[in-house]
């Protein structure tokens, strides 16, 4: 497989040379081009298509969102939105998800040569995550070692065995999660059972992320805190930087939020969730990996698939990147393969009666 040709579309000189050292500095990837603004950046993708984009939103000529909308319809190429702009949110952060972008970095106001720098190797990894994505339309770092599970939760030595009439459902997503996530929760019935979640996402994002869920689903949506209680027609979502652990009382569960090292490159970590939630509930669980590139949440899966717990992985198909839910299914952790709109209904089925 040859270098990822990447384009890079941004106003600023500035950004187009930081961006482009960055971009070179990795063997795998390479600048095909860069344009100062989308009617040049057309003009390019009509000569060679690139793999992905890097796109700004304020540009002359024409904005990063128009273009991006434009480019949908007609050249579906993974777009990585690179902005000041896509702060938590933001109206732009949205409609930029909403207008299929695969992942969005939000640049500081000032000192961005700094923070591309800085941000060198969690840029380019979305870079490879954004090349591996399929555009699929959803229905109406620095280097660090790598942690496994055990480096914030042990090992179950025991699975919670005891049968209740409450389920929990676990999720964990990543790379084109944000727009699945919508429609899974959108989907859900009031009176439908707890659920958390783990969606890859900057420590600044999680929250205004699920204000937004929160805005559009039936059920509630908020950003987890220690202690809060799992409640049917609520989902709890993992906060960025923190991972998300369940833990049981009696016949209640209720969740910690934990620092710790990344997991599975991830902070938080699917993998950390489903264990947790395998040692608390066992086959009182439900778990749903989703979207994603790498393999963070197969670990954990396969643990809460040997704790009896209903698993589900969404299908190929309707996968923005299957790189997740292909490692848990390879690995025998799946236990049926669904495509995103068979989700909602095959969860509400394991977790009936």
């Amino acid at each position: 497989m040859g270098r990822i040709k990447v384009l890079i579309v941004d106003d600023s000189a500035a950004v187009r040379e930081a961006m482009s050292a960055l971009v070179r500095s990795a063997p795998d990837l390479e600048v095909m081009a860069t344009a100062a603004d989308p009617i040049r950046a057309a003009e390019l993708i009509r000569k060679q298509v690139p793999d992905v984009i890097t796109l700004d939103v304020e540009m002359p000529r024409m904005d990063g969102i128009t273009f991006l909308r434009r480019l949908m319809s007609q050249y579906p190429i993974p777009v990585l939105m690179c902005s000041s702009l896509v702060e938590p949110n933001s109206q732009t952060l949205h409609e930029a998800l909403a207008a299929g972008a695969v992942d969005v970095i939000c640049k500081p106001q000032l000192g961005v040569k700094g923070f591309l720098n800085e941000s060198r190797i969690e840029i380019c990894d979305a870079i490879r995550a954004a090349a591996s994505a399929r555009q699929v339309r959803v229905p109406s770092v620095k280097a660090q070692p790598r942690h496994s599970p055990d480096d914030v939760l042990a090992a179950p030595g025991r699975y919670a065995m005891t049968k209740t009439t409450e389920k929990v459902v676990a999720v964990g997503a990543s790379t084109g999660g944000t727009e699945a996530l919508r429609f899974l929760l959108e989907s859900m019935p009031l009176n439908s059972p707890p659920i958390v979640i783990v969606q890859h996402m900057p420590e600044a994002f999680t929250r205004a992320f699920a204000k937004r869920l929160d805005s559009v689903c039936q059920i509630t949506v908020k950003e987890a805190e220690t202690g809060d209680r799992l409640l049917r027609g609520q989902a709890l979502i993992a906060p960025g930087g923190h991972h998300l652990i369940v833990t049981r009382h009696g016949a209640q569960y209720q969740v910690e939020v934990r620092d710790g090292p990344l997991v599975s490159r991830h902070r938080p970590s699917v993998d950390v969730l489903f264990r947790s939630v395998a040692r608390a509930a066992g086959s009182n669980a439900v778990g749903v990996i989703m979207t994603g590139m790498g393999d963070d949440g197969a670990i954990g899966l396969g643990e809460m698939h040997q704790a009896g717990a209903c698993t589900l992985g969404q299908d190929e198909a309707t996968s923005v990147v299957y790189g997740m839910p292909r490692v848990a299914f390879e690995r025998g952790a799946v236990d049926k393969q669904l495509p995103l709109d068979g989700l909602p209904a095959g969860i509400l089925r394991a977790a009936g009666p």
